[in-house]
């Protein structure tokens, strides 16, 4: 009931309830608070997922260069999206509630703690607005996903990068002595991305706990549900017992909602009531809430998504090794290991046999992620890559 009591006062309480000259007014004093870009140039010189995708041929044999996941939306997702065509003439302000309200019940906190956009995305670059203004570092593992500090450094802010840990993990002890009055925000991706590894859970919410009274801590856990034990994993629970920490989540990936677009983040309500000033509050489409409704925590589709995704992994490590290739032990949809050639060369000779792969250079080293696919796609994997290894 009380849940029930929530989602209404969220409803009643939304500006697009009011009609379109709130929302309109309310937009332009969002777009009035926020940082002017230092230069309106697309972002500096870097390659994105999106990039890949851009750049690669309409049909690939194997598309493992963005860390989709091929298994998915659901049945049952599929179903909930066709059934809500018919009704996508209607704002979909009452079944964004009922999604905000299931997200809160599983997650035992109140709808007042969750703020839901189109895919995190939209959320990585509201912290990276409110969090930079005035000149404010970002501090992140290098290197890891690096959208939000990224956008960040295009603002106003600074970016403070830490090497990782000799076992590519990222390096609690050293990105906390980073932390001065000039930091804004300390962003962790866990399980990491680029490199797939996993932080010790206990360590990581002694960090949060501690440092979150320092400055605020975000920790983006979009590959959360490639681990054994997702809800004992997550930091949403330090969230609950009352830290300054931001919790990211998305439908991306195990869901296979990366081109529906749903993600969301889990906050204390000052922190969400801050960010919604950077957010438009209204981007999800009808379509994509009734599939995140019927797909969220739908624990039988959810496990053989991932049994699928570790059976393709485990034979994307034999075939590594058998070629004599080491690799980075994965807690996500991924795989990193270390070329023996220039990686942009081996990214571009991939994609000529038709399979799609990210490059990377760090440590001295070059690397190739692999993305985990159908077992095809990987099959189509290791036959490129033999008559390149």
């Amino acid at each position: 009931m009380a849940n029930s009591l929530n989602r209404r006062n969220w409803i009643r309480s939304s500006a697009l309830m009011a009609g379109g000259l709130a929302f309109f007014s309310g937009t332009i004093s969002k777009l009035a608070a926020m940082p002017v870009a230092k230069k309106l140039a697309p972002l500096a010189k870097r390659f994105t997922d999106m990039d890949a995708i851009a750049d690669a041929p309409p049909v690939l044999k194997a598309r493992l260069l963005a860390n989709e996941n091929p298994f998915g939306p659901s049945p049952a997702a599929k179903k909930a999206i066709q059934e809500a065509i018919d009704l996508g003439y209607q704002y979909p302000m009452q079944s964004m509630g009922v999604l905000y309200d299931k997200i809160a019940s599983y997650e035992g906190i109140s709808p007042g703690n969750v703020l839901m956009e189109s895919g995190s995305s939209p959320l990585l670059l509201a912290a990276a607005m409110y969090y930079s203004k005035g000149g404010k570092s970002i501090i992140t593992g290098d290197p890891s996903y690096d959208d939000l500090p990224s956008h960040a450094e295009r603002l106003e802010g600074k970016w403070v990068k830490v090497p990782l840990t000799v076992d590519y993990k990222l390096d609690l002890d050293a990105m906390e002595a980073k932390i001065d009055a000039n930091t804004g925000l300390v962003y962790i991706c866990n399980p990491n991305n680029p490199t797939a590894t996993i932080l010790d859970t206990a360590k990581l919410k002694a960090f949060c706990e501690r440092v979150s009274k320092k400055v605020t801590v975000f920790v983006d856990e979009a590959y959360i549900d490639y681990l054994p034990d997702p809800k004992g994993s997550s930091m949403i629970s330090t969230m609950k017992a009352g830290s300054n920490i931001i919790v990211a989540r998305t439908f991306s990936k195990l869901y296979g909602f990366a081109g529906l677009r749903c993600g969301y983040i889990v906050a204390q309500p000052d922190t969400i009531k801050a960010l919604s000033n950077y957010t438009t509050g209204f981007s999800l489409s009808a379509t994509t809430i009734a599939g995140a409704i019927a797909g969220y925590r739908e624990e039988a589709f959810l496990k053989e998504a991932l049994e699928k995704t570790l059976a393709s992994k485990e034979y994307l490590y034999s075939v590594l090794k058998k070629e004599g290739y080491e690799y980075i032990p994965s807690s996500a949809n991924f795989v990193m290991f270390p070329l023996k050639m220039d990686s942009k060369k081996f990214v571009s000779e991939m994609m000529k046999r038709g399979v799609g792969v990210r490059s990377w250079q760090f440590n001295g080293k070059e690397w190739c992620r692999v993305s985990i696919g159908r077992m095809d796609e990987m099959e189509a994997f290791a036959e490129a890559f033999k008559q390149l290894s």
